[in-house]
């Protein structure tokens, strides 16, 4: 059970009306007098827990929970039966309680006064820390602006937010019989639906699942509801339609990916690239009405792109790139401002390092001469002159050696056909299986090209990350962490620029890696340790304690991210140094030798 979860030992309960007349004391006072409500509060069916109070109204808002037992909640067991429906349940109650608090929600002074706020999902249903659910209660974690006028406390305000409108909040959004049932039945059933339908893409030999009816444009780069007027509901080709029965939908039919290399061609502005998109999306669950519900992915799939100007940091990118003019040893390869097709293969091996199945890639975010390299270049440019080994030589191999699937967006060159085992064409957003034309195109026009690279993938070697090479620190705090939307970590004094890491959607995932990097610094960079061994532990510890292992205090404004961003984030932060595993053993056999 998380840590957060447990109530704290105090010599004295204190009542909802203890608090009232305490804030009614201090109104009027310098702001720092509100520090007198810290504390636990029995109120009539729930107790209410303040655990961080804000210095002055222009600081962040004040940290609060709210506990409500099981007793009073009355939450059916079923609906929080297994990991599936517990996550949902929360995420259900989580938007409950951001709905009624924008209701009673509004200024009352200066800065932040007035406030009540929650950690508010997008379209995916993902674990947080701002609701948690079991047998005993039901707890919600949430933020305040305690009211000012200047720096003055508004006391008698403050007492009518917490003390009249949080219990209106809390029966409105926390209450079974308050609640849309049929609303939190069909949240919670969606999000099953969509678990077992992810668990069952291996065993059918699929890597991607896209059901019949569903909607996959969405309104706009920065508007990720789904499009309403004019979206084509997906259509599966009858070659690559399955069927599965889901616990609770029933029948579904939909277009199976199967594993190995695929191919999505089409003309422009036809749905490459958003069913490419709905893919990298579909390693999440979604609400009901999203139009993505059964639009699922395996968990491993990862989108890998170009990002010129990222740093690496000893990285065995040899299985792309060879010997280089400078005399760089690319077998333990680190830059500061990497190249297109350098940062596009230190992509691919750190996700294969932190143990990628899929690997989604759109020519249109990729470096095209990492993508390709065709006869004529060939002819033009020796082999001995290239160093780059093109992602057509190795994308079987990848698949043939490592079991590592492929997902391509290619617009630009028929030679992937040579390599693909699925060629899926889009036209008008539906899509039909060219698989038969593309071999016979490719049967016809055989390719001139010679394959580079040699036969065989190459290494994906270990690193060990170094704990002294992250520094949280800034100033005088120790530990200074924090997220800047979807796009940015800052740890100490330093930015880790996520912007090239697609798939994530919430900034609470960002909050949440900052302080997985932290603990995975205390606990787990040990020296011996190598990164996927590292990502093994701090993953294994979420599972087992929940988010709340990552953060002493009781936060709510953590959410679940994937091993694969972890490590992308680590990867990125510019100050890391590493010891390869490679380099290690030599030097101990070396040793050996010499004794």
């Amino acid at each position: 059970m998380p840590s957060g979860w447990l109530p704290r030992t105090i010599a004295n309960v204190t009542t909802n009306d203890d608090l009232r007349r305490i804030l009614n004391r201090i109104d009027g006072k310098g702001y720092p007098a509100y520090k007198d409500i810290r504390g636990e509060y029995e109120f009539p069916g729930f107790t209410l827990l303040i655990d961080h109070v804000q210095g002055d109204p222009f600081a962040a808002p004040s940290r609060l929970r709210v506990r409500v037992p099981q007793s009073v909640a009355g939450y059916p067991p079923d609906t929080f039966a297994n990991r599936s429906r517990r996550v949902a349940l929360a995420d259900f109650l989580t938007r409950a309680f951001d709905v009624a608090c924008s209701q009673v929600s509004g200024r009352r002074g200066s800065g932040k006064s007035g406030l009540v706020a929650i950690d508010r999902p997008g379209q995916q249903i993902l674990e947080r820390t701002s609701a948690l659910v079991d047998e005993r209660a039901v707890e919600v974690r949430f933020v305040v602006g305690l009211p000012a006028a200047g720096r003055r406390v508004l006391g008698r305000q403050a007492a009518a937010m917490l003390c009249d409108d949080l219990p209106r909040i809390v029966e409105s959004a926390l209450h079974f019989a308050s609640n849309n049932q049929a609303g939190l039945y069909r949240h919670i059933q969606t999000a099953e639906d969509a678990d077992w339908l992810r668990s069952q893409l291996a065993p059918h030999g699929l890597i991607a699942f896209v059901a019949d009816g569903a909607v996959l444009p969405r309104r706009s780069g920065v508007d990720d509801r789904p499009l309403r007027q004019g979206a084509i509901p997906f259509r599966s080709p009858d070659s690559l339609r399955v069927e599965f029965h889901l616990p609770n939908a029933g029948p579904v039919t939909g277009m199976g990916i199967p594993a190995g290399v695929t191919l999505i061609v089409g003309g422009g502005y036809h749905g490459k690239s958003t069913l490419l998109n709905a893919l990298e999306r579909g390693v999440y669950n979604h609400v009901p009405g999203d139009g993505r519900e059964l639009v699922v992915a395996d968990e491993g799939a990862v989108k890998i792109r170009a990002e010129d100007g990222r740093a690496i940091t000893g990285v065995d990118i040899s299985p792309f790139i060879g010997a280089l003019p400078n005399g760089a040893d690319t077998r333990h390869f680190s830059t500061a401002n990497a190249s297109g097709s350098t940062s596009q293969a230190a992509n691919i091996i750190e996700a294969l390092e932190a143990g990628a199945r899929v690997l989604l890639v759109d020519e249109d975010t990729a470096a095209t001469n990492f993508m390709i390299r065709d006869h004529r270049m060939q002819e033009l440019i020796a082999k001995e002159r290239e160093p780059i080994t093109p992602f057509i030589d190795k994308v079987r191999q990848l698949y043939d050696e490592r079991g590592v699937s492929t997902v391509l967006v290619m617009g630009g060159s028929g030679d992937y056909f040579d390599v693909a085992d699925t060629v899926i064409a889009m036209d008008a957003y539906l899509p039909r299986d060219v698989t038969a034309q593309a071999r016979a195109i490719a049967q016809k026009y055989r390719a001139e090209r010679r394959p580079e690279g040699g036969d065989r993938f190459g290494q994906v070697t270990p690193r060990i990350p170094l704990a002294e090479s992250l520094d949280p620190s800034k100033g005088r705090r120790q530990v200074k962490i924090s997220a800047r939307g979807v796009k940015t970590i800052l740890f100490g004094t330093n930015e880790i620029d996520l912007t090239a890491v697609e798939q994530l959607v919430d900034p609470s995932q960002l909050n949440a890696i900052g302080q997985a990097l932290y603990y995975a610094r205390q606990r787990y960079m040990d020296g011996r340790r190598t990164l996927p061994e590292i990502l093994d532990a701090v993953m294994a510890d979420i599972d087992r304690e929940g988010l709340d292992a990552l953060d002493r205090r009781p936060v709510g404004d953590l959410a679940r991210f994937r091993r694969y961003e972890l490590a992308a984030a680590l990867n990125r932060l510019r100050t890391l140094r590493v010891r390869s595993t490679q380099y290690a053993a030599r030097n101990t056999q070396h040793a050996t030798r010499s004794t």
